[in-house]
């Protein structure tokens, strides 16, 4: 597997290190993203359908839109790094994560569309960064009025997942 440097200070935003904190320090994020995407399924498929439309608390997301967000923000990431990984130099825009979750109508779908969908988006991941050589995934951009590099973006998109299933462990336990 492709192994990608941890990014360093200057190469994200720096609210992000509370994602990219997450990973190791080994190079292997390709695996990860490999690793985390089977260990989502089957956390994910451990929970009883009733569930997966529960809100832990007034105004926070359920598990299904959660999946659709990771996926979103994944899918814009993946975006902005082949962007940048082309030596696009214009400026990205950011975008407003709670304004996508209600258009998303992630509790209307079916748990398996949604997982089905999550496993292609991460395909599409890791296939775009396993074709950048060293020269691409060193190569910033700026999106959102902040520096990112390729390389940080492949950890933004592992630490976020990490993120979202440490958040639905802790809000949701156990299927």
């Amino acid at each position: 597997m492709t192994l990608i440097p941890k990014p360093q200070e200057g190469e994200y935003a720096p609210y992000t290190i509370m994602y990219i904190g997450l990973l190791p320090d080994d190079g292997q994020v390709l695996a990860h993203l490999q690793d985390n995407l089977q260990t989502m399924l089957s956390f994910i498929r451990s929970f009883p359908a009733e569930r997966l439309t529960y809100r832990w608390a007034e105004g926070e997301w359920t598990i299904k839109e959660i999946l659709v967000h990771v996926s979103d923000d994944e899918r814009i990431y993946a975006y902005r790094a082949l962007r940048f990984a082309r030596g696009d130099a214009t400026e990205l825009p950011g975008f407003e994560q709670d304004e996508y979750v209600p258009y998303s109508k992630a509790n209307e779908r079916d748990i398996e569309d949604i997982l089905a969908e999550y496993s292609s988006v991460r395909q599409a991941t890791l296939t775009l960064f396993k074709s950048f050589d060293a020269d691409a995934l060193k190569r910033a951009g700026v999106s959102n009025d902040h520096v990112m590099s390729v390389r940080a973006a492949a950890y933004h998109i592992a630490g976020h997942e990490l993120h979202h299933l440490n958040s639905i462990r802790e809000n949701y336990g156990a299927g």
